[in-house]
């Protein structure tokens, strides 16, 4: 049964973020939602999938707070339920950039449609910056993007240190999967003294949605945090699959690796594992194939 994902998030102010996770927690058990939200000081970012009247029901409880009145939706599809249950966590960011004081509730930088968005990476005098993690990257970027080849948003910062000079660089675009840490980003460069900054309204998500296939300079595949590991133009579901070993995103060509066995290892991960550890992921996938066999195994995966 086709399931509706739906993505959202957005930098306001919730002093009172601890008060909100059991009711919206049952709320959305009551509603057979399942996924994950994320709630923090600066905000909400969530993933959550089901049908629509349920789906509805809930970002109309979210709506009904007025700091989330106006909360922006992104709808994508998917063949299998690609979550296994629901869960509200509390964190200390939505997206942990890792310093308190960068504040995007207070500024950003200048929203880009996906209309604009070509022209604008285009100009050669703008610096294109792709703020995701690197295997993201790896499976498909914007062309002429920058990647910082981080393991984690956390070293974006220390990137910026390290490579960028407002006095040099004096337009920069980023972006990153459905924009939350492309503004996120923005707000950290302004606080650094970077004037011209732009990013991705909607994200690459948005873009893909919304951009003809003919006329977009997306190349390859987008990453996404769910079973469906990565999507293509108009959403479409990707061809990479995910080691569940490592969790790295794994395409066909890896898989004719001799590093790579189904559930245990890949090309991405072989070289770390003991003989030790090689074993006891044989035995988990031995397991897992049993459990689908007698029909009691779950293979979903969770957001990250």
């Amino acid at each position: 049964m086709t399931q509706i994902v739906v993505t959202f998030y957005k930098f306001v102010k919730l002093t009172d973020f601890e008060t909100l996770q059991t009711p919206l927690l049952l709320f959305c058990q009551q509603n057979a939602i399942k996924g994950t939200i994320l709630l923090a000081k600066e905000g909400i970012n969530a993933t959550i999938a089901g049908n629509r009247p349920n789906l509805e029901a809930v970002i109309a409880y979210l709506r009904s707070d007025p700091r989330l009145r106006d909360l922006e939706i992104k709808e994508s599809f998917s063949d299998d339920p690609p979550f296994k249950r629901m869960k509200v966590r509390l964190k200390e960011e939505i997206v942990t950039l890792g310093i308190p004081e960068v504040d995007p509730s207070e500024k950003v930088g200048i929203y880009v449609n996906h209309q604009d968005w070509n022209q604008l990476i285009c100009d050669p005098e703008v610096l294109v910056i792709d703020t995701r993690n690197n295997y993201e990257v790896e499976i498909g970027t914007f062309q002429r993007a920058i990647n910082p080849k981080t393991q984690s948003f956390r070293e974006f910062p220390d990137y910026v240190q390290q490579n960028l000079n407002p006095k040099q660089h004096k337009k920069v675009a980023m972006f990153c999967t459905g924009g939350i840490r492309c503004e996120k980003a923005t707000s950290y460069l302004l606080s650094q003294g970077f004037e011209d900054v732009y990013h991705l309204k909607g994200g690459i998500l948005k873009y893909l949605e919304e951009v003809n296939p003919e006329e977009s300079l997306w190349q390859g595949e987008c990453f996404v945090f769910d079973e469906r590991i990565a999507i293509q133009h108009q959403l479409e579901l990707g061809s990479y699959e995910m080691c569940l070993g490592c969790g790295h995103p794994i395409s066909e060509k890896d898989k004719l690796s001799s590093e790579y066995e189904e559930g245990v290892s890949c090309p991405y991960c072989f070289s770390s594992l003991t003989p030790e550890k090689l074993q006891r992921q044989r035995e988990k996938q031995r397991q897992l194939k049993l459990d689908r066999e007698r029909g009691t195994g779950n293979g979903n995966r969770e957001l990250l």
